[in-house]
């Protein structure tokens, strides 16, 4: 059994079913979860990739946690991949907003980089924050 995430990046979208499709179709994710209200909207999901998980939801909604990202801007978010080429391309192919082709990096890492529907900024590479590269 894989370790459990203990940091799990979280995300709204005005659109959080086409956010899931893209995370799945162009960036490899596998849905682990989606729970939707009434009407529709996502109240949460949850999304794997490797060992690491990221959870979104649609923008309207109640309480603290949706007040306070009824303005939230853009966010980052960086997943390690083996094959960062064939990241990439899939990503392409499926037509992602590329800010970065894959490129080679001063501390050995290669990266590229792309841009959501809804402005969020994924970083794909090969660096393994804590692994030394």
């Amino acid at each position: 059994m894989a370790a459990v995430p203990t940091v799990c990046p979280t995300l709204v979208y005005e659109d959080a079913k086409a956010a899931i499709r893209t995370l799945k179709d162009a960036f490899g994710f596998t849905e682990v979860s989606v729970y939707e209200g009434e009407d529709g909207s996502v109240l949460h999901a949850e999304l794997a990739h490797g060992s690491g998980m990221v959870m979104l939801g649609s923008r309207k909604g109640e309480g603290v946690f949706a007040e306070a990202m009824a303005g939230g801007g853009p966010a980052g978010v960086y997943v390690v991949v083996e094959d960062v080429d064939a990241h990439h391309a899939r990503a392409v192919e499926r037509g992602v907003e590329i800010l970065m082709p894959p490129t080679d990096q001063d501390h050995g890492s290669r990266d590229y980089m792309a841009r959501d529907a809804e402005g969020n900024v994924w970083s794909f590479g090969t660096y393994a924050p804590g692994a030394g590269g």
